[in-house]
């Protein structure tokens, strides 16, 4: 598989490509159809504005959050779509057997060849209780991910060695060639995996951004060529959000700051609105936890977030940018990654 099947970019461009995750975010006021009607015209207006790909987030038991079936987000998506790459930001496969797995990502890169990607994550992406439901079982091991990645690349390439229990199994639909595996992870257990795979990776620097530059000169330090590619290749996710003005901007990313306070607080609800955020009764300690999350999202006018952006992905290195909006309503969230496009001559 070469390194344009990944990014479907040559290397050395003067800058990174920008994707999008999306995790279908429901608002205060809205519902669950709504907010997937919303994510897909933002992926209709992502191609048309040149992003490189969008990428749908596994999240379960998230009132705010309607995408806990990346696979079949995803199909319509594809099915919405016509060039730019759909996939999954991602998969938690501990939540799935990979044969399944291996079946639903076989199935979509049979519908749609060339354009998806299969991202995969090794926490469970929501509580232990609900994880136990997902499996149907009483334990779920993150530490069991090698062994999950190694069956279903297995059953997605069929290449099970001869008296492997799994080795008369097959996936299908299996073609000629499969979709892209990425690891995704917010420490260094992941990135070190995909260095010794010789996968590309993606770190989740918008909930983890202390451990960015460590996991990464991890994963590039691990790095070992493969059949997938030469030399490293790594995305990072980072939460931006872009206004007309600094002011707007910044009224447009508190309701983002306390939906992640409630959630630290373990009431995770719909994204507040603007004026509900403004008029939040806020602790000292609260103000601070806000303070540190405002500080890790790149927000402000189209110039102040491209400069935020570009300055980001020199300090790490990061072959491609993959940017997270979460602000109340679809009409904010369109009109920011229009501005964020626009600033980088994409349209």
């Amino acid at each position: 598989m070469s390194e344009d099947n990944i990014r479907g970019v040559p290397r050395g461009a003067a800058e990174a490509p920008l994707s999008i995750l999306e995790l279908a975010t429901v608002g205060e006021g809205s519902t669950p159809s709504e907010a997937l009607r919303d994510a897909t015209e933002l992926a209709r207006r992502a191609e048309e504005w040149g992003y490189h790909r969008i990428w749908v987030a596994e999240h379960h038991g998230m009132p705010g959050v309607a995408s806990s079936s990346p696979a079949v987000l995803i199909a319509h998506l594809a099915a919405a779509t016509s060039s730019i790459r759909i996939g999954s930001g991602g998969v938690m496969l501990p939540n799935h057997a990979p044969l399944v797995i291996a079946e639903q990502f076989g199935t979509l890169h049979a519908l749609h060849p060339g354009r998806i990607d299969l991202g995969l994550g090794r926490a469970p992406g929501t509580d232990m209780a609900t994880a136990n439901a997902l499996r149907r079982s009483a334990e779920v091991d993150p530490d069991e991910f090698p062994q999950q990645v190694a069956e279903l690349t297995g059953f997605l390439d069929g290449s099970f060695p001869p008296g492997h229990p799994y080795a008369k199994i097959q996936a299908v639909p299996r073609g000629d060639d499969r979709p892209p595996i990425w690891l995704l992870g917010s420490s260094g257990f992941s990135a070190r995996l995909a260095g010794l795979l010789g996968l590309p990776f993606a770190f989740a620097h918008h909930f983890s951004a202390g451990n960015t530059e460590p996991a990464l000169d991890l994963y590039r330090s691990s790095f070992r060529p493969s059949e997938v590619l030469d030399r490293p290749y790594a995305l990072i996710g980072v939460a931006a959000v872009a206004a007309d003005t600094d002011e707007e901007a910044l009224r447009q990313v508190m309701p983002g700051a306390l939906s992640w306070l409630r959630l630290r607080h373990g009431r995770p609800g719909r994204t507040p609105t603007p004026e509900e955020a403004q008029a939040y009764p806020y602790t000292p300690m609260e103000r601070e936890f806000v303070r540190e999350r405002l500080s890790t999202v790149v927000h402000g006018d189209p110039q102040t977030v491209r400069d935020g952006l570009e300055e980001l992905r020199k300090r790490t290195g990061a072959d491609e940018l993959m940017i997270t909006t979460q602000v109340h309503g679809g009409a904010a969230r369109l009109r920011s990654y229009e501005l964020i496009a626009r600033a980088y001559g994409m349209i």
